[in-house]
């Protein structure tokens, strides 16, 4: 899949805090050290996310996009 989004790091799932409509979902990176997204309950789910998880982020402006492929 291509992303008009260039910069991507890999990630591993650290932490998911699920509302009913939006989840806090906290990654560990290399450099930096830590990185969060939010989005919605939804995509968690889609995803399938689990703690502990290897996800690839990609980052646009100031969004954090966690893709699974």
């Amino acid at each position: 899949m291509k992303y008009g989004a260039r910069n991507q790091i890999r990630a591993k799932v650290k932490s998911i805090n699920k509302g009913d409509v939006m989840s806090l979902v906290k990654f560990t990176v290399t450099d930096p050290h830590e990185m969060a997204s939010v989005l919605t309950t939804e995509s968690v789910n889609d995803l399938k996310l689990k703690k502990g998880e290897d996800v690839e982020l990609i980052i646009k402006a100031i969004h954090v996009l966690p893709v699974k492929e």
